[in-house]
């Protein structure tokens, strides 16, 4: 896919807040993502967030610009122990700016860093089994499925599939 458009990552800026609400505050972008992830986001959740965002030594998370506005989030959460090199990926986008390949675009870049800036040797997703989208973002940048955590969540009071994708190194 020619995208006629450029995206790019970058750190989190304390006054990314007021945007941050703006994107994240939205029922639909809650229902993919973990119970962590708060709904309503307010601004005191971004301050929190960004706070994080900018000095956690263990994961590194971007805001996602698309045309010079920040439209969404990307994060690479680094695992422990014997699992170190591996980190899981997550990411939203805000839903004014879905169907138009930002998040291909964002999540490829984020793995590129991943392997070239973080050392790592594995990035795994999991996804619920509604989020058909979020399957093809990951599946276009070169994850491949490696199963289905059957009743592996509860979101919404509802018991969900959880399909588990994978991308290594080399």
């Amino acid at each position: 896919m020619s995208t006629p458009f450029t995206v790019q990552l970058r750190t989190f800026k304390s006054g990314d807040a007021p945007n941050l609400v703006r994107i994240a505050n939205n029922p639909k972008i809650a229902a993919n993502l973990r119970d962590g992830f708060p709904h309503p986001y307010t601004y005191e959740h971004a301050e929190k967030f960004i706070l994080m965002a900018m000095h956690d030594r263990k994961s590194k998370v971007f805001a996602i610009e698309w045309e010079g506005q920040h439209v969404g989030n990307v994060g690479l959460h680094r695992k422990d122990d014997i699992y170190r090199n591996t980190a899981e990926i997550g990411y939203f986008i805000g839903e004014d700016y879905w169907g138009k390949g930002i998040a291909s675009l964002a999540v490829a870049q984020a793995v590129r860093y991943g392997f070239e800036e973080m050392d790592l040797m594995r990035i795994d997703a999991g996804v619920f089994d509604y989020n058909l989208g979020s399957m093809r973002v990951l599946e276009k940048c070169g994850f491949q499925k490696e199963g289905i955590a059957r009743r592996a969540a509860v979101k919404l009071g509802k018991v969900l599939d959880e399909h588990r994708y994978a991308i290594v190194r080399g």
